[in-house]
């Protein structure tokens, strides 16, 4: 007993060092179990997804268990810099690396791909993904309908666009889509699998969204991971001045929030509809769609920063227009007020949070020209 209160004493003075105090694979603060074959400290979720791994990983936890004396010293000897410095070497610049809160899919492929696989111990994982075609087979779901069917996708780093085609064998595609205005994110509730992807684009003015998914997890998250890599590419090619570290966070950008709410007219005398809204940050719009799976949206809202007269305030209306929720929020922008419902009293603290994330936001040059555009098509 003497021994297994010193070793655990040791592992928990390991645990609080420079790097250890963050699990290794997601970064969530205070890890409490350890992968004794691999040297490295891991969180609750993570340490569960390395046991579907035995023959790579296995794991114990640093306060309950029992610790051998050789176990302490490997893991006083590796921990997670040295691991990471073997198993995270040869990390593309543009390989998305999940955090805590990120779906399922992506946190599991991040640990087979590092421990199981050992992608990243050489050079070759550069190549696949810096490859000038890149070719998946995805279930996609219709634009008119919830049917999802087979279609091939074609990424290009030769004209930087995806391209999707009906059948193996069709010689023209159904879309072929510019990689400047496309973002993709995993929607795995949304889409109803655990391995949905979103794809967002630009299309008339207005934003298309596709909805795919594959059965296997690695396909999926190779497609993702593809993608930004293209996405790179073109943004290099764009800004010949720029390194990718600064490319890195304009890949690809999950929305700040999206759910139901109400909202109403220009004048403010028309019935409240409820629509289904997303917040995003990248392009400071607010777009609203009838359901969830739309392909195209409804409308959309330019949201600039505070001094240019953008400002979001709660209200409150027990107008039978307003229907049954009565939790409100006013957007103020220099054209036009804005007047939203919401259900429950912490999805408006929520809303409120995330317009106001994007008005604090300074205005960037394209953001100028993108408040422009709307304002003409308005």
């Amino acid at each position: 007993m003497a021994g297994l209160d010193r070793n655990n004493r040791i592992l928990q003075e390991l645990v609080l060092q420079p790097g250890n105090n963050v699990c290794a694979d997601c970064a969530a603060p205070e890890p409490d179990w350890a992968s004794y074959t691999l040297g490295v400290f891991v969180c609750l979720n993570c340490s569960g997804m390395h046991r579907n791994l035995p023959a790579v990983s296995k794991i114990k936890s640093i306060r309950l268990d029992y610790w051998e004396d050789s176990l302490v010293q490997f893991m006083a000897e590796r921990g997670n810099r040295a691991a990471k410095a073997i198993f995270e070497k040869h990390v593309p610049a543009s390989f998305y690396r999940p955090q805590q809160k990120d779906c399922i899919v992506l946190r599991d492929q991040w640990i087979r791909a590092k421990y199981e696989r050992r992608e990243f111990t050489n050079e070759s994982c550069l190549q696949t993904y810096s490859s000038e075609l890149f070719e998946s087979v995805l279930w996609k779901k219709g634009r008119h309908n919830k049917q999802f069917l087979k279609r091939i996708f074609l990424l290009s780093q030769k004209d930087f666009t995806l391209r999707y085609f009906l059948k193996e064998d069709s010689k023209v595609p159904k879309a072929v889509i510019s990689m400047k205005d496309l973002n993709a994110e995993f929607q795995p509730e949304k889409i109803g699998h655990a391995h949905g992807l979103q794809i967002s684009f630009k299309e008339d003015e207005h934003t298309r969204n596709l909805f795919v998914y594959h059965e296997d997890g690695q396909t999926i998250v190779s497609f993702f991971n593809a993608l930004r890599a293209t996405r790179l590419a073109y943004l290099l090619k764009k800004h010949p001045t720029l390194q990718s570290n600064d490319l890195i966070p304009q890949l690809t950008t999950q929305c700040l929030k999206e759910g139901y709410m109400e909202k109403t007219g220009p004048t403010q005398r028309e019935p409240f509809k409820k629509r289904w809204f997303i917040l995003c940050s990248m392009n400071r719009k607010l777009l609203y769609f009838k359901s969830p799976l739309d392909a195209t949206d409804l409308g959309s809202v330019f949201i600039g920063s505070e001094n240019h007269g953008y400002l979001v305030s709660e209200s409150c209306s027990r107008s039978t227009r307003s229907g049954r929720w009565h939790c409100g929020i006013t957007l103020e922008t220099p054209g036009r007020q804005f007047v939203f419902m919401c259900e429950q009293e912490e999805e408006r603290r929520e809303w409120m949070e995330a317009f106001r994330t994007v008005i604090s936001q300074p205005m960037t040059p394209e953001d100028y020209a993108n408040e422009a555009t709307l304002r003409r098509g308005k």
